[in-house]
C-alpha cells in the first residue's frame, strides 16, 4: 500500500494527496475542481455527520432542506454578503438543451434563457431568510432552530481534495431569535459544540476565538471560529459560528410582533462545518505509514486477521475469531473479520495499517492453542500478546488509550509549535523556519493586517476568547496594543 508514497518531510502536499488517493478516501472527478468521495472516505464522513447530527438535536435543533438554486436578486439584498461571495458563484442562465445543428451532441437552447438567473447555492442565508419571512409573525414563533445537511458550490481555481473543492458537503445551521442576547448565546453555544466535537471525537485540540473584522463571514457582526494546527505548521479553520445581528432580517423584512405588541426585526445566527474536517483529520494525525484515524470516528475500529495454511486451520481459527468479534460488537465496537483467501496476511496487515484501522488482531493456530492473540495498535505501531480471556474489555480500554494518545500527541505538537513573538524580524523568521501559531501584538487596524498578509501570507486566525489584556507594541507597526492575537499561515 505504501509503495510510491511520499513522506511528510519530502513533500507534505504530495504526501497528503497520495494518502487521500491511496487510502481510497477520494479521487478527482471528470468535473474540474470536484471530487468523488469513495466508500471508505464517505464512511468516515458519515461517522462525523452522525455524531454532529446528534449534538445538534440534543441542543434543540431540527433538520430541514432548502433549494439548491437561489434567485440572483436575493444576493443583492444584503450588500456585504453579495460582495463576499460574488466571485465564487456558479450561475444558471438557461433551463434546457437541444440537439446540435451538426448532429454532434447537444448545445444550450438560446430560446430557453431564464427570466432571472439562478445561483448554485454557495451558502443559504438568503433563501432561508426569504423563507423565514413566511414562518415568523410573532414572538411565539421564535426561536427557529434549523440545520441543513447539503452540498454547496464555491468556484475555486486551485483545489485540493477535501480541503478546497468547487463542490463540497457540509451542514449549515440557521437560527432566528427574539433578542440579541439569545442569538449571541446561540452562536457561542454552537462554537462550543464544534470545539467539543473536534477535541473529543476528532482528537484535535483547537483554539476558540473570534475573527478580526477583515476575516469575518460576509454579512456577520461577529464570527466565532475554532482553529487547529496541522503537522506542517499551517492552521486550518475547523468550524465557524456567526452572529448575524439583524442584517438578514432587515434585508428580507423579517419582523415579529413582540410581547409589548410592537413590530421588531429578529436576530440571526448561522454556523457550519464541512468535509474540510476530513482534511483536518488526515493532516493532524496521519504519518509516513499512512492514515491514522481516531477510534471514535473509525469506520472499522478493530480488524481481525487469521493466519492459516489450509481450510482446516481457518475453520479452527474462525470459531475463536467470530466469538471475539461478537463480544466486541456487544460493546458497540465496529469489527471486521477478514478471512479472504485471495490475499496473504502480510498484504492485509499493510492494507489496514495504511488505512488507519486503530487495532489489528492477529490469530494463528498457535494462538488458539495458547489462548492468546497478537494485538497491534495503529497510533504507535506497537504490538503485544494478550490472553483471549476478557479480550473485549482489554480492547475497549485500548481504544480509549489510543483516542487519548492521539489527542495528547496533537496537543503536545501544538504547544511545541506556538510561539510568542515580539518583533517583526522574529515574526518572519519563525514563520519561515517552523511555522505554527504565532502569538503577537496587533494594533487593531485593517491596514496593518493587510500588510502582514501581503508580506508573509500569514493571517489573524483568531482573537482568543477571554483573551487577557496585555500592554505591548504591534509586531508590525510598533503602535500600542492591548492584546495578543494568533497569526499563522493557513489552508
Amino acid at each position: 500500500m505504501a509503495k510510491d508514497f511520499s513522506t511528510r518531510a519530502e513533500n507534505y502536499a504530495q504526501w497528503y494527496n497520495d494518502l487521500v488517493i491511496k487510502a481510497d478516501l477520494a479521487e478527482n472527478s471528470a468535473v474540474r475542481g470536484c471530487m468523488v468521495i469513495k466508500p471508505y472516505g464517505y464512511a468516515i464522513w458519515e461517522r462525523i455527520q452522525a455524531v454532529l447530527d446528534r449534538k445538534f438535536k440534543d441542543t434543540g435543533h431540527s433538520n430541514a432542506y432548502f433549494p439548491l438554486f437561489i434567485p440572483k436578486s436575493f444576493f443583492s439584498k444584503e450588500a456585504s454578503h453579495v460582495e463576499g461571495f460574488a466571485k465564487e458563484c456558479a450561475v444558471v442562465t438557461h433551463y434546457r438543451l437541444k440537439s446540435s445543428p451538426d448532429g454532434k451532441g447537444v448545445v444550450v437552447d438560446e430560446d430557453a434563457k431564464l427570466e432571472e438567473e439562478l445561483i448554485v447555492r454557495p451558502t443559504s442565508e438568503t433563501i432561508i431568510w426569504d423563507t423565514y419571512r413566511n414562518w415568523i409573525k410573532s414572538y411565539r414563533d421564535l426561536p427557529i432552530l434549523i440545520n441543513q445537511w447539503a452540498n454547496v458550490v464555491r468556484w475555486e481555481m486551485r483545489t485540493r481534495l477535501f480541503l478546497r473543492t468547487a463542490e463540497f458537503l457540509w451542514q449549515e445551521g440557521h437560527t432566528a431569535h427574539a433578542t440579541m442576547e439569545e442569538a449571541v448565546k446561540e452562536a457561542e453555544t454552537m462554537l462550543n459544540v464544534y470545539a467539543d466535537f473536534a477535541e473529543t471525537w476528532m482528537a484535535i485540540p483547537v483554539i476558540r476565538g473570534v475573527k478580526s473584522p477583515a476575516e469575518r463571514f460576509a454579512g456577520a457582526i461577529e464570527t466565532y471560529a475554532i482553529e487547529a494546527l496541522m503537522q506542517d505548521g499551517k492552521a486550518l479553520q475547523a468550524g465557524t459560528s456567526h452572529f448575524l445581528g439583524q442584517n438578514f432580517a432587515k434585508a428580507f423584512d423579517v419582523k415579529y410582533l413582540n410581547k409589548e405588541n410592537q413590530l421588531d426585526y429578529v436576530w440571526a445566527t448561522s454556523w457550519g462545518v464541512s468535509t474540510r474536517l476530513m482534511g483536518a483529520l488526515i493532516m493532524a494525525h496521519s504519518d509516513d505509514h499512512g492514515l491514522v484515524i481516531p477510534p471514535k470516528l473509525a469506520p472499522i475500529q478493530v480488524v481481525i486477521v487469521p493466519v492459516f495454511k489450509n481450510a482446516e486451520q481457518l475453520t479452527l481459527i474462525s470459531e475463536t475469531a467470530l466469538s471475539i468479534k461478537s463480544s466486541l460488537e456487544k460493546r458497540g465496537i465496529s469489527v471486521k473479520y477478514d478471512d479472504r483467501d485471495t490475499h496473504k496476511p502480510g498484504w492485509k496487515f499493510s492494507e489496514y495499517e495504511f488505512k488507519g484501522v486503530p487495532i489489528r488482531v492477529i490469530i494463528g493456530p498457535r494462538d488458539i492453542e495458547q489462548g492468546t492473540v497478537e494485538v497491534a495498535r495503529r497510533d504507535t505501531l506497537e504490538k503485544e500478546v494478550l490472553q483471549i480471556t476478557d479480550i473485549d474489555i482489554k480492547i475497549e480500554h485500548l481504544l480509549d488509550q489510543i483516542q487519548k494518545n492521539l489527542y495528547d500527541r496533537a496537543l503536545a505538537f501544538r504547544e511545541e509549535n506556538t510561539f510568542r513573538v515580539d518583533n517583526w524580524e522574529e515574526f518572519k523568521k519563525v514563520l519561515d523556519e517552523t511555522g505554527g501559531f504565532l502569538s503577537a501584538h496587533w494594533d487593531g487596524t485593517a491596514e496593518t493586517e493587510i500588510k502582514i498578509k501581503e508580506e508573509t501570507k500569514a493571517t489573524i486566525r483568531v482573537i482568543p476568547l477571554n483573551n487577557p489584556r496585555e500592554t505591548g507594541k504591534c509586531v508590525y507597526s510598533g503602535k500600542p496594543s492591548d492584546q495578543r492575537v494568533i497569526f499563522a499561515r493557513a489552508y
